[in-house]
């Protein structure tokens, strides 16, 4: 299997989470647009795309805690509301992988698919920033992949804690690109040292989460 640069993980853009929350819902054309071309920019350059989705049992017995507890029902399965919004570029042939909890990696065969494929950087779009977007980040960054994430392709329900998730997250664990500017780094030529080196990450920042873990 041919190695890659760059892998474009794309999580929980799902029909539940843009009907449920007025937040998802107003932007939810431009997520889908700015989604769609970076699809389209790695496909050009023969870089490889992964969905990501959530979804439960029926009875809820593979939930959240909290949804158990306050019977709490969302991306079901067998459900439209579990599936990916129809608008999305998104081909049979693509890798889909379904997980139970916030990160992509927790109980999925993300891993698997990673080493198979070798990538340098991961590339990361979706929602929630708070949540989902940012814990499968910080899981990534353990693993020591270079993470990039699209700030104009991700998107939270709580707009404070979007807010907050970048300031924690951009510089130290991730870096926050905008679409058009992955999308350059991505052809032949665009990055030809470690994308660390680019992004003039501020590494004596002691007080950051990359160096205390917290």
């Amino acid at each position: 299997m041919q190695t890659a640069r760059f892998l474009l993980l794309i999580i929980d853009l799902l029909n539940d989470y843009f009907r449920q929350h007025t937040g998802l819902a107003s932007r939810r054309g431009e997520i889908v647009a700015v989604v769609n071309r970076l699809v389209a920019a790695f496909r050009r350059n023969g870089q490889p795309v992964v969905w990501v989705r959530q979804e439960f049992a029926p009875d809820l017995s593979d939930a959240f805690l909290d949804m158990r507890r306050h019977d709490l029902r969302v991306t079901i399965a067998g459900t439209e509301g579990c599936e990916l919004l129809p608008e999305l570029e998104r081909r049979p042939s693509d890798r889909v992988i379904v997980k139970k909890r916030y990160s992509a990696f927790f109980g999925t065969d993300l891993d698997g698919v990673l080493a198979a494929l070798k990538p340098r950087t991961l590339v990361v779009a979706g929602i929630n920033t708070h949540a989902c977007v940012r814990t499968t980040v910080i899981d990534a960054y353990q693993r020591d992949y270079e993470v990039v994430v699209v700030s104009d392709g991700v998107a939270s329900h709580d707009a404070e804690h979007h807010e907050v998730t970048r300031r924690y997250l951009d510089g130290k664990i991730a870096r926050f690109l905008s679409s058009g500017e992955i999308a350059v780094l991505m052809e032949p030529g665009g990055v030809s040292q470690p994308l660390y080196g680019l992004c003039s990450l501020n590494v004596n920042n002691e007080s950051g989460p990359a160096a205390n873990g917290g």
